[in-house]
């Protein structure tokens, strides 16, 4: 009589704490190499204009043209994150963003500078994407309000690192615009570094644990787009506001504003920039942590919304220290984004929160696009700049209702998640394993 009895299979067992952890330090040096490419623009503005005669509305487009790509680019990567998974698309979509970088050091002709931030775009969001739903995948229920923060941190100490490059490497600023660029190629370098390390690193993990992870997407489907519910729009549309601030004021004008209104000179104007982000750096993950305990998400995002408001009318019509308005952005800075991004994972479903934050981070993109380029023909329309410090109140209006309309999108998603239809952002408290 045959036998057809066959061996057991042993279960792999879950990968290790230091595994998660060893991926988590990986995928985020990779995100400090992203955002100081991204954020090299600021600190030479001033020089862009002086030395190439660029206008402001062109230092906008710069950094507005990087999000172009993302209107349709950064929703497609979603997409293809789910498709094909998270290793090998962060891996090809920093690649690209290296190439980009490399392009927009190379010449001081501005179709050729803003074809290097195209393509850079093109690469660095949905490089994001990719990063953002490997994080949501290793650490959902497991500490993933504090391993989105240390995410977030370890990247602002890129955009801290861009601004304080102004003194780091006055050398390089002292010889123009170009080798300050040619330093930001070297650190998205780093970046492809960063994910090759995570690809392998997840590609032994796959063979030696289970990693419970959910199987990719069979298909395409765009219906999805319209099915998530309101709670996810409400973060939506919080995160489009709240980066139509932020990132076109504080990457691209920033430091040229607090050179013309303030009178600091461009190493004073980067230091202080660049505090937002060191606040940000140890404050994000601790405001993480604090959202994985107490829960009140939707409370913390509305808290931090209303602090970016009260910023702009401060700087518009007082002579208050920029210390009291870096600290407000500072906080307001590391905690939206500290309970934003993770809060996603609870209101989608698994298979999906690639498409879920590519839709998310395309929208947010389309704002940023959009407002950089508003934020630089109001400049340029009311003649902003050194002998005309008032010529930036428009810009910093504009700002101040963004602000706004973020506050009110974070008070609706309050409203709904406290209500009978909420998926529990104000009362899930994750895990305290390591």
């Amino acid at each position: 009589m045959r036998n057809d009895a066959r061996p057991t299979v042993a279960p792999k067992p879950a990968p290790p704490a230091v595994w998660r952890w060893a991926v988590l330090i990986a995928i985020s040096v990779a995100m400090f190499g992203n955002y100081y490419a991204y954020d090299a623009i600021g600190p030479v503005a001033d020089s862009l204009q002086r030395m190439l005669g660029f206008t402001d509305t062109q230092i906008g487009t710069l950094n507005a043209i990087y999000s172009f790509p993302n209107i349709i680019m950064v929703l497609l990567g979603g997409i293809i994150v789910d498709r094909f998974g998270t290793r090998l698309s962060t891996l090809v979509f920093a690649i690209i963003c290296a190439i980009g970088a490399a392009v927009t050091a190379m010449s001081p002709l501005f179709p050729v500078m803003a074809a290097g931030r195209l393509i850079f775009g093109l690469g660095a969001e949905s490089m994001i994407v990719a990063i953002t739903v490997a994080i949501g995948q290793w650490f959902v229920g497991r500490q993933l309000g504090f391993a989105f923060g240390l995410n977030l941190s370890i990247a602002r100490a890129g955009s801290y690192s861009a601004d304080m490059s102004t003194t780091w490497f006055k050398p390089l600023y002292d010889r123009g615009w170009q080798p300050p660029l040619w330093l930001a190629a070297g650190f998205a370098v780093i970046a492809v570094a960063g994910c090759a390390v995570y690809y392998l690193l997840e590609r032994s993990a796959s063979r030696r644990f289970d990693l419970q992870q959910p199987a990719p997407a069979d298909h395409i489907a765009w219906s999805d787009l319209w099915r998530f519910d309101r709670s996810y729009w409400y973060i939506v549309g919080l995160c489009v506001t709240f980066y139509s601030v932020i990132f076109p004021f504080r990457s691209t004008f920033a430091i040229k504003y607090f050179q013309h209104a303030h009178g600091l000179s461009l190493q004073e104007a980067g230091s202080m920039n660049a505090y937002v982000f060191l606040a940000a750096i140890f404050a994000t993950p601790a405001f993480g942590l604090m959202a994985d305990r107490v829960g009140s998400r939707a409370a913390f995002m509305a808290a931090g919304s209303f602090l970016l408001c009260a910023v702009f009318p401060i700087l518009a019509y007082t002579d208050a220290s920029l210390w009291i308005t870096t600290v407000m952005i500072g906080i307001a800075f590391s905690l939206v984004p500290a309970v934003l991004w993770p809060a996603v994972p609870y209101v989608v479903t698994q298979n999906r929160l690639g498409t879920a934050y590519g839709l998310m981070t395309m929208l947010q993109n389309i704002g940023m696009m959009v407002v950089n380029l508003a934020a630089g023909a109001l400049n340029d329309a009311n003649g902003a700049g050194p002998d005309n410090a008032d010529g930036y109140r428009p810009m910093l209006w504009m700002f101040l209702l963004l602000s706004l309309f973020g506050f009110l999108f974070a008070a609706a998603l309050r409203a709904r998640e406290t209500g009978p239809s909420g998926h529990g952002l104000e009362s899930i408290r994750a895990s305290a394993a390591p």
